[in-house]
């Protein structure tokens, strides 16, 4: 067992382990759905599939996640990958200890829910 199932389940996380050094966290209760978790040392990733890019209203959307980005986001980013936006962030693995990894993904969860609603608003009608 690596380090990062040994801090998942020391956090009562629930998870899925879906490759070699690759999980997937669907916990809802914690606010995390289709969080995925992979080791690519020397970092640890972090991330998960927020929304589709709008096709309405793009540019005031991607001002607003540059807003959010630079003011309201304690661990990571959003990014947009392909047509997808993404809440990610890293971490070294090597000197990384179970404090750190619960801050990210607390802060992803509380990214998550608090941001929900606003991003929400942009989905395409």
């Amino acid at each position: 067992m690596n380090k990062i199932e040994s801090y998942l389940i020391n956090l009562g996380l629930t998870y899925e382990e879906i490759g070699e050094n690759t999980w997937i966290l669907n916990d809802p209760e914690n606010g995390l759905e289709q969080v995925a978790v992979a080791v690519n040392e020397p970092l640890v990733v972090v991330r998960v599939k927020v929304m589709g890019v709008p096709e309405h209203k793009r540019e005031e959307f991607f001002l607003k996640l540059l807003q959010i980005n630079g003011s309201d986001l304690i661990h990571g980013a959003y990014a947009v990958v392909e047509n997808d936006v993404i809440l990610i962030d890293t971490l070294n693995y090597e000197t990384m200890d179970l404090e750190d990894f619960q801050a990210t993904i607390d802060a992803i969860s509380l990214a998550l829910t608090e941001h929900y609603s606003l991003l929400s608003s942009f989905r395409n009608p």
